[in-house]
């Protein structure tokens, strides 16, 4: 029976197909399902008349219930609470492998063997510094430019720099961007940071580990050679991890939209650091680091939790638009704290916050909510002890998650499905009118 036809009598012979009767017209339309999944094309051979040339739509802002790809880089279970890369569980990943191991997994889909890694790591680490050109374009910023839009320009100019970058047909060159911009992205968020602090930029150190070097970047001022805090090194290296990838996250739907163009990556991740320098997306640790500082206090908590209940405010860092049970990923942060306030010293907002999740979670306001920490609840504390200022947050967001968008990209540009990207709209204005006089 072909695709989405009025049904004459006989019945489907699979049962894998969805019905549907239009009670506008009486016909009855049978739709193969795939995957858990109705092509939304087959609904525009339903018809309300001969007049009706677009057919159905499907009106879903936010993407709520529409899948745009078929995707194997990350599955989650919200309801579950699962995430895992590559079908290897979070919990897992963050314990035992490197943030470069991680990177290799999303863009190859297994694990590197040692001898992959070592050469992964070898050419990771020699792309690590930039053209001075480029810093010379980074020092054309204000001095109270925010880090999130040095590093969304800048990543965009690299295009030019590598004008190769748009041989996306060719896997050679393609490769190569994709390694430049993983061992760069640290860098540029790093100067950006000293450019803003006035401080001269420290160079890449190619004796440290991926995490260790950015926070050599970060912080070297007059020592010979930085040796960073080992706890500290692999907290972030862990939080590098966590952040690798989401599905298809605004961020990362905006890289793919951009891809679908087949506009180069830099244009394409560029297109995704944009996104996510949005409040509801990358922000959000720094607004739970601001809502902690306006509790203030252990005592101020009920009071917070009432106004919530009543709608006056939002608890932030709790609720995710997948996750229906507690982040994975919080939890994973949650043990990491301890571990950095044991070389910080204990943050004063950590007990702001475990009082808050502890109260949170036994009332039955938030439990019938379904409203659990996610990823954003303790990270942002995590930063502060680190001295990283509020501002560098969400460009500690992107390292993390710049692997994630450049697979999410690869797998676009390879898929034979994908399309350029072009939404429909349903159009509401006036009708046909004219002009007078």
């Amino acid at each position: 029976m072909s695709v989405a036809q009025p049904v004459a009598t006989k019945a489907p012979a699979t049962t894998d197909t969805l019905t549907i009767r239009d009670d506008r017209t009486g016909k009855t339309y049978v739709l193969p399902i795939q995957d858990g999944a109705i092509k939304s094309s087959d609904l525009s051979k339903i018809k309300g008349s001969p007049d009706d040339l677009l057919g159905m739509l499907t009106y879903d802002p936010g993407f709520m219930a529409t899948a745009a790809v078929k995707s194997s880089i990350t599955y989650i279970d919200g309801d579950r609470g699962i995430l895992r890369y590559r079908g290897y569980p979070i919990e897992e990943v963050a314990q035992k492998c490197t943030f470069l191991e991680v990177a290799y997994l999303l863009l190859n889909g297994d694990l590197p063997t040692g001898q992959q890694l070592a050469d992964w790591s070898d050419e990771v680490t020699h792309h690590t510094f930039i053209h001075e050109n480029i810093k010379k374009f980074i020092d054309g910023f204000r001095h109270d430019a925010h880090p999130m839009g040095m590093l969304m320009s800048t990543v965009a100019a690299l295009s030019t720099f590598y004008p190769e970058a748009k041989r996306i047909a060719d896997e050679t060159p393609r490769r190569k961007q994709i390694v430049r911009l993983i061992a760069k992205m640290p860098t540029i968020a790093a100067f950006s940071y000293r450019h803003v602090a006035g401080l001269p930029y420290a160079y890449p150190d190619n004796d440290l580990s991926y995490a260790g070097n950015f926070l050599n970047m970060m912080w070297k001022t007059t020592e010979l050679k930085y040796r960073p805090d080992p706890i500290l090194e692999r907290a972030l290296e862990t939080l590098f991890i966590l952040h690798a990838d989401h599905e298809q996250n605004c961020s990362t739907s905006a890289v793919r939209v951009v891809g679908s163009s087949k506009a180069d990556p830099y244009s394409a991740v560029a297109g995704g650091v944009g996104a996510l320098y949005g409040p509801l997306h990358g922000g959000a640790n720094e607004q739970v680091l601001r809502m902690l500082e306006d509790i203030g206090s252990v005592d101020r908590i009920p009071e917070h939790i009432e106004r919530v209940k009543k709608g006056e405010l939002r608890l932030m860092g709790f609720g995710h638009r997948v996750y229906k049970n507690y982040d994975p990923r919080a939890k994973i942060i949650k043990r990491i704290a301890d571990q950095v306030f044991e070389v910080t010293g204990r943050n004063r907002l950590l007990d702001i916050a475990l009082e808050l999740e502890k109260v949170a979670l036994e009332d039955e306001y938030f439990v019938s909510h379904r409203l659990y920490p996610n990823v954003d609840f303790y990270s942002g504390i995590i930063y502060q002890a680190m001295g990283f200022p509020v501002e560098m947050f969400t460009s500690l967001f992107a390292i993390g998650r710049t692997p994630g968008w450049l697979a999410q990209w690869e797998e676009g540009l390879l898929d034979p499905d994908q399309k350029i990207a072009r939404p429909r709209q349903i159009y509401t204005g006036p009708a046909e009118r004219h002009v007078e006089g």
